[in-house]
């Protein structure tokens, strides 16, 4: 997208066809419109979702040609403009001068809810900084569609997103996370996730439930639940897995907190061949304490050491 978005010329094309009906679309107030499209099936799209799409001055996407097909489904005529993490810079600024002169914006992604894991969020902030409204249009949602189907608690949970590639980075993000008292919901790609879900059986436990969800609302949709040791046999036997991943891994067991004399001597043990970082995660994995107050600990007993 090199120039400023153009104003749709013909109002009278601005509808969408549901079941064949054609719908006219309203106009809409001049704002920055976060639409919600399908992660999968084209049919999980909401009626407000369409009339937006079908009103919008000017529609921004990550790839224009993934949203053509969403838009040519719904006989929507607006022209997509692409608007990724490559020209985020260039384009957002553009995206707001339209908003400043007055018109619609609407901003989708590839699927799913925008902001959520792309750089949508620059956009909504550009906005709200230059004084415009940002409304969102809810809908489809991989994280929430995991975490219904996965089985596992959800009156807490924790979206964390992708965690990092490399493996001790990975550990050390788990570890982290390792005592939330909720429901984890990472993004994870077919070819990692046998290592992540190797790495999240060490750090949080062999035994600790979990559900990979493969290809939500696709025709080859999968949950695969079990505790995570197990499912990491799984994927280590059947590592040429396809499609776009939801892991979701319930939250830690609750137990009764050591004695301090026990939590020392796990510390004084762990400190032996780790790190003093590395003793407090896996100290924090082992007693399901904070790993902040475990690593306070371990330098008070360094200093006592050393009197």
């Amino acid at each position: 997208m090199h120039e400023q978005p153009q104003r749709e010329a013909a109002p009278a094309a601005r509808h969408y066809r549901v079941h064949g009906a054609l719908v006219a679309a309203r106009p809409l107030e001049p704002a920055l419109y976060l639409v919600a499209t399908p992660i999968g099936n084209l049919g999980d799209i909401t009626l407000r979702a369409l009339e937006t799409l079908a009103g919008a001055d000017v529609l921004a996407c990550e790839d224009t040609r993934v949203t053509r097909v969403l838009l040519d489904r719904y006989g929507i005529a607006t022209r997509p403009h692409a608007y990724h993490e490559h020209n985020a810079d260039e384009v957002g600024p553009k995206l707001v001068a339209a908003l400043d002169e007055g018109r619609s914006v609407a901003l989708v992604s590839d699927a799913g809810t925008p902001l959520v894991s792309d750089p949508g969020y620059r956009l909504g902030q550009l906005a709200l900084a230059a004084g415009h409204r940002v409304v969102p249009i809810p809908g489809a949602s991989a994280p929430l569609a995991a975490l219904v189907g996965s089985g596992l608690p959800n009156d807490a949970f924790l979206f964390a997103g992708f965690l990092p590639t490399k493996d001790k980075a990975r550990r050390d993000r788990l570890g982290e996370l390792s005592t939330v008292p909720a429901t984890l919901v990472f993004f994870e790609s077919p070819h990692r996730i046998g290592a992540t879900l190797a790495a999240a059986a060490d750090v949080l436990g062999a035994d600790r439930p979990a559900a990979v969800c493969r290809e939500l609302t696709k025709t080859f949709e999968e949950f695969r639940r079990g505790a995570l040791a197990e499912l990491a046999v799984h994927y280590a036997a059947n590592p040429q897995v396809k499609g776009e991943i939801v892991l979701v891994v319930g939250p830690p067991a609750e137990r009764a907190p050591p004695e301090a004399a026990d939590v020392d001597a796990i510390l004084s043990l762990l400190i032996r061949d780790m790190s003093a970082g590395k003793a407090a995660t896996e100290a924090a994995r082992q007693t399901g304490m904070p790993r902040r107050e475990l690593y306070q600990r371990l330098l008070e007993l360094k200093a006592g050491d050393g009197d």
